[in-house]
């Protein structure tokens, strides 16, 4: 069901031609970190899942930070649509 809600985001053309967009994986990314943060409110001493959950999120905050780089104006559009936040900046 969250899955189903979450593809809408993405149009149905960009869905089939980018799978290896920096939006896709994203989005994609952001799909695991919510089945995983759901599973560890249930499993709070699942360690190798947090350890996954961390793995993941650092791979996400990667490509939000080139793609902040390369255009500013997907980055904010990504960020709206899928509702997370912004990178911290240093």
């Amino acid at each position: 069901m969250v899955k189903n809600s979450l593809i809408s985001v993405i149009p149905q053309e960009e869905k089939e031609e980018n799978k290896g967009s920096v939006e896709f994986q994203v989005f994609n990314f952001t799909n695991k970190i919510r089945r995983l943060t759901s599973h560890l409110e249930f499993h709070k001493k699942d360690f190798l899942s947090q350890r996954g959950l961390r793995r993941i999120l650092g791979k996400r905050q990667r490509l939000l930070a080139y793609l902040s780089k390369k255009s500013g104006i997907r980055y904010k559009k990504l960020i709206s649509n899928l509702d997370i936040r912004e990178l911290k900046t240093r």
